[in-house]
């Protein structure tokens, strides 16, 4: 009979977080450069809201938890994402623009990895539950807030946009399963789905939440159009 393999649980849950932020990053990173382009920014321009969007939110969540150097600057495959990812939309925008629908899902599933990685990071550093599912949230939305500020926009998250909800969603998914000692991998799976979902059913259906209004006078609705990040 073949002997069962020895399984290093921290080293999988390391390499699983690992892999989770840099896809997140390079999603991200997608999204930052095509607003970049879409306002006619040049290749450095691009090339920074690309970075900024894809790293900052894990480079946030880094300082706060104390890993530090974030990530992101010290280990250059995070460079290498973010600038591929800026590149890719720069040459060919045309191509990426035509795809405006996957751009969306791509920001979904991005938001998705990046909440349920800064989760599991700040848990593995021993941040209180409630902390670390925030530190999830804020790791999913925090790239594309900075985005948005470079761009002069108001963030997307401050404009009643099912959004960071989701993200914390997620993250209270992985932060549950942590509690309940559930497997690190399919609460992970599951947090990202439920994210995900959220993310998307609000797109297709509209969801949103309340919007604030002069006293008297009915809200305002939001621009769903500028949900989009290739705006």
């Amino acid at each position: 009979m073949i002997a069962p393999i020895p399984i290093d649980i921290g080293s999988a849950l390391k390499t699983l977080v690992l892999v989770f932020d840099l896809v997140g990053t390079f999603v991200f990173a997608l999204s930052g450069a095509a607003s970049g382009v879409k306002r006619q920014l040049d290749l450095f321009g691009v090339l920074v809201l690309s970075f900024a969007a894809g790293n900052f939110g894990g480079v946030l969540r880094d300082l706060l938890i104390g890993a530090t150097p974030p990530a992101a600057l010290s280990d250059r495959r995070y460079l290498a994402a973010s600038l591929l990812a800026g590149l890719i939309t720069f040459l060919w925008y045309p191509a990426v623009r035509r795809l405006r629908s996957a751009v969306l899902i791509f920001d979904g599933a991005g938001l998705a990895l990046f909440s349920v990685s800064g989760a599991q990071k700040a848990l593995a550093f021993g941040i209180d539950p409630l902390m670390a599912a925030l530190l999830g949230m804020l790791t999913g939305i925090g790239g594309g807030m900075v985005r948005d500020v470079l761009l002069s926009d108001v963030p997307v998250v401050l404009r009643s946009d099912i959004y960071a909800v989701a993200a914390f969603a997620g993250a209270s998914v992985v932060v549950a399963g942590d509690a309940l000692q559930l497997p690190a991998t399919a609460m992970a799976c599951a947090g990202a789905a439920i994210c995900f979902g959220l993310r998307m059913a609000a797109l297709r259906l509209g969801w949103h939440l309340p919007v604030a209004g002069p006293p008297g006078k009915p809200a305002p609705k939001p621009d769903t159009a500028k949900e989009d990040p290739d705006r």
